[in-house]
């Protein structure tokens, strides 16, 4: 659980608010190695956590910054995504696989790595003011 909730308070770093709205055409769902999907979207790596059941390392590239990591489980992808969902962001998600950042930079990554788009917990609309 440390490495989700490392991994989940790196996405919130990482993620940031951005306007939604509809992508290009998407690819077909990359899948491989996170060195592999990291060269075709050309970031170098900067390796985070090399664990058997995880892997993560923080991106960057001419899209900006994000986070791309790999599971050893379909399981285990799930449970990271659902944790981490509770601090908002924006999950680009394949097989075995997620990169996470700010909206343009998952629709960049999008037209690429292909994958399915999902949105983190909104917390500002529970921190404004309620009249009455």
């Amino acid at each position: 659980m440390t490495r989700v909730m490392i991994g989940a308070a790196a996405a919130l770093a990482l993620a940031g608010c951005g306007s939604s709205g509809d992508s290009k055409a998407v690819p077909p769902t990359a899948t491989g190695s996170l060195e592999s999907l990291a060269a075709e979207v050309k970031c170098k790596p900067n390796m985070q956590t090399d664990a058997d059941e995880l892997r993560q390392a923080i991106c960057k590239n001419t899209d900006g910054r994000f986070i791309l990591a790999t599971f050893a489980t379909d399981r285990g992808q799930r449970e990271w995504i659902n944790d981490a969902k509770d601090y908002g962001g924006y999950y680009l998600v394949g097989r075995k696989w997620v990169a996470v950042g700010d909206d343009g930079v998952v629709k960049a990554l999008r037209g690429t790595l292909g994958g399915d788009v999902e949105i983190g917990t909104n917390h500002k609309a529970h921190s404004g003011a309620h009249s009455g």
